[in-house]
């Protein structure tokens, strides 16, 4: 990834779930040290290879204005563009970047392309001619859809939920799947992923931890009905022996359980109900590799008191057994071959449709505690 682009285009590509007739933008300036000057902007159905379909290609404006500049530290939301979109649409954002401006609100694993031009503003061109493209996320935080008043929105937690290892630009992550199986049955639910690889309930890392971020991240959007979570496994996983994050202190799994209640507690605050994940099976976890350290027995049972304690403790609205989908029937602890990736934590493709097809969607609808 570049530090900094100037006089350059952005346009990136992601899907929305439930359908409308206008859309908003969200952009983020959440990590900036200085303001974030977008030139202009627009937005369009996407078509192929950062095309966008020349009738829905519609400029975006900020108080009526065609530029805007973003304080450090805030998000900035766009008009409303009348721009007719049906459900799991592919939804196309353009900005340009006129200043020299440094990359530092980015979403790395974005499991997506971005496409980034040479000098230039071509947010107002249908076809775009690509210097470079990136699988990451510059800036763009929210895509707001006006649907239907009676829509729920249903927020998921870290890289096995952010899509990690699935193909890219496929709409191939767990939530993906979930949404369009949403759709299928007609319910009007969006599916909104704030899932980021390398994030922990209790510490930052790779991004800010699940406890710091679950008001601005979680309880900011609008109608939420229902937050999933699973995270913990990069609690676990992350400190000890690794080139990861040698110095910092394995957390008991009482510790991780602590961070749940607390997650539960400020979703039931705000009416929310809150469902429980299991965390997937991890053995020989980046085996023979410097971050091998990842798993260890010791840790693996830690996984196993924090998985019982979801299952069994009572504290979340509902649970999804991920682990129980995953796992190796022949090898207690393991991620079952067909569903691994390669490196023994995160899912292949028909690994995150295994997941998405055992979740209950009659789970992910009803009232909290």
């Amino acid at each position: 990834m570049p530090e900094v682009l100037e006089n350059q285009t952005v346009r990136q590509v992601a899907r929305i779930s439930v359908g409308g007739n206008t859309v908003r933008v969200v952009l983020s300036n959440a990590f900036g040290a200085k303001p974030l000057t977008i030139g202009a902007g627009s937005v369009g159905i996407a078509g192929k290879d950062g095309d966008v379909y020349q009738a829905t290609l519609k400029p975006l404006t900020w108080g009526g204005k065609s530029s805007v500049v973003v304080p450090p530290g805030a998000p900035i939301l766009s008009d409303p563009v009348a721009l007719p979109a049906e459900a799991l649409s592919e939804i196309s954002v353009s900005i340009f970047l006129p200043k020299k401006t440094a990359l530092s609100s980015v979403h790395w694993d974005g499991v997506q392309t971005a496409y980034i031009s040479g000098p230039g503003n071509f947010t107002n061109d249908a076809t775009f001619k690509a210097d470079s493209t990136l699988k990451s996320r510059l800036f763009l935080s929210d895509i707001w859809v006006d649907a239907a008043p009676e829509s729920q929105a249903i927020v998921f937690g870290d890289s096995i939920t952010d899509g990690n290892c699935s193909t890219p630009d496929a709409n191939n992550r767990w939530p993906d799947l979930v949404a369009k199986r949403l759709q299928e049955t007609a319910r009007k639910v969006a599916v909104v992923n704030e899932a980021f690889s390398g994030n922990r309930v209790l510490t930052d890392g790779m991004g800010v931890n699940a406890l710091a971020r679950f008001d601005s991240d979680i309880l900011s959007h609008p109608k939420v009905s229902t937050v999933v979570v699973m995270m913990g496994i990069n609690d676990i996983g992350w400190p000890g022996e690794n080139a990861i994050t040698p110095d910092d202190k394995e957390p008991t799994a009482e510790d991780i359980i602590t961070g749940y209640k607390q997650l539960i507690d400020r979703a039931h605050a705000h009416g929310i109900r809150i469902v429980g994940a299991t965390l997937t099976p991890f053995a020989d976890t980046f085996k023979g590799l410097p971050t091998e350290g990842y798993y260890t027995p010791e840790k693996e049972k830690i996984r196993v008191a924090v998985n019982e304690w979801i299952r069994t403790g009572g504290g979340f609205d509902g649970v999804i057994d991920f682990d129980k989908v995953m796992e190796d029937p022949a090898k207690p602890g393991y991620l079952r071959d067909d569903y691994d990736c390669g490196d023994n934590l995160h899912p292949n493709d028909a690994g995150y449709k295994a997941m998405a097809d055992a979740v209950d969607l009659d789970l992910l609808l009803g009232s909290a505690k």
